[in-house]
């Protein structure tokens, strides 16, 4: 048997397109909108509210389907428990082999565990697009959440800035340098990370190496080249390296060859989002006829997760750690834990791989007058 409250409307279940609403509910149950937002709110002033009023309010929000608005909410109590995380792709990665699989991965571990839910934006859409590829407007839109985590190569500086000068929450998800190093991030040391990759290859031998970066100077490059050339430096004398910049399509297996005659017994390339340039040396290799590493020793600054098991010698990114990090920080920053910037590099992990050996001639080879800087310029573009 149903008894209903005189004076109360019966609520009937919501059928309709509209979403109920707070004045719904009232109706309902009988009651102010008032006492409807104290009974299903945080009621701060702690009013004294009668058990059959919280009773008949709670039946009708559930009869109607009513749930609070988050935006409503952030303007009434300053919070909604809610993380942003930014891409700027046009779906989110689901991809487990996606290189941002394992970042989201960690960022919802730590969510989960800190009482946060996730909302998440995406950042291309074809209208109202700057320069650094982010539509301003959908990055305006992270102020939905409490604070939002960045992930991706770019940075929006004029629409970052903007969201820094209201003391909005911001955590990158890698190292970045723009704005004055005023952004909090958690990124992966690839200068580490590279000397761990060139260390090894000294180690079996090899005294000319070749690094070859593609064309972008985003700070995930710029620091691997960095790297490279510091771990090469620390080496000592007899070991030498060159930087070369290049599209993918331009290596192929006259470039590798001629590589090979100068003397080059090692050639290391850098992680992307395609590996399109150890996908080039791979493929350039096996035309040219080179075994792999018998001839020819192959590194990455990085993994190659297109392979159940990386087999290319390089370094593993701590992902996971990363985003799981980077999500704690972010909280730190929308509770007042920490002030920011708060900046934190994590050590990647040496993967020995099957693509590095011992050179395949011994002793010195022929010398190239081509300093690095001029390398870097070389004849790779086309």
């Amino acid at each position: 048997m149903t008894t209903r409250v005189p004076g109360s409307t019966p609520p009937r279940p919501n059928t309709g397109s509209a979403r109920p609403r707070q004045a719904d509910v009232a109706a309902a149950a009988g009651v102010s909108q008032a006492t409807v937002s104290l009974v299903l709110g945080d009621n701060p002033e702690r009013l004294a509210l009668s058990e059959a009023t919280r009773e008949r309010v709670a039946l009708a929000a559930r009869s109607l389907g009513y749930v609070p608005n988050p935006v409503a909410r952030r303007l009434a109590a300053a919070s909604t428990d809610l993380l942003g995380v930014f891409t700027f792709s046009h779906a989110f990665p689901v991809e487990v082999r996606d290189s941002y699989y394992p970042f989201l991965v960690g960022v919802e571990r730590a969510a989960a565990r800190l009482g946060y839910d996730l909302l998440l934006f995406t950042g291309t859409s074809p209208s109202n697009v700057g320069d650094d590829g982010a539509d301003s407007a959908a990055v305006q839109k992270v102020r939905l959440a409490d604070g939002c985590l960045f992930l991706g190569r770019r940075v929006p500086e004029v629409e970052l800035d903007r969201l820094l000068a209201c003391r909005f929450p911001i955590v990158y998800i890698g190292r970045r340098t723009e704005l004055g190093g005023r952004l909090s991030y958690v990124g992966a040391d690839y200068v580490a990370g590279a000397a761990q990759v060139v260390d090894h290859l000294v180690g079996l031998g090899h005294r000319r190496l070749l690094y070859l970066r593609g064309t972008d100077d985003v700070v995930a490059s710029t620091d691997r080249e960095d790297g490279f050339r510091r771990a090469v430096a620390a080496s000592g004398e007899g070991v030498q390296g060159e930087v070369l910049r290049a599209y993918a399509t331009s290596v192929d297996a006259r470039a590798l060859r001629a590589w090979r005659e100068r003397g080059i017994s090692v050639v290391v390339t850098e992680e992307n989002d395609t590996n399109d340039l150890l996908a080039a040396l791979l493929t350039a290799a096996r035309e040219d006829g080179a075994r792999i590493p018998q001839d020819l020793s192959i590194a990455l600054l990085g993994e190659d997760r297109s392979l159940p098991e990386s087999e290319v010698t390089g370094f593993r990114i701590p992902r996971q750690q990363m985003g799981e990090e980077a999500a704690a920080l972010l909280v730190d920053l929308v509770t007042g834990a920490r002030s920011g910037p708060v900046q934190w590099l994590l050590e990647p992990t040496f993967l020995p791989g099957t693509t590095t050996g011992p050179p395949a001639v011994s002793g010195p080879a022929a010398v190239s007058e081509r300093t690095p800087s001029t390398a870097a310029e070389g004849d790779l573009h086309g």
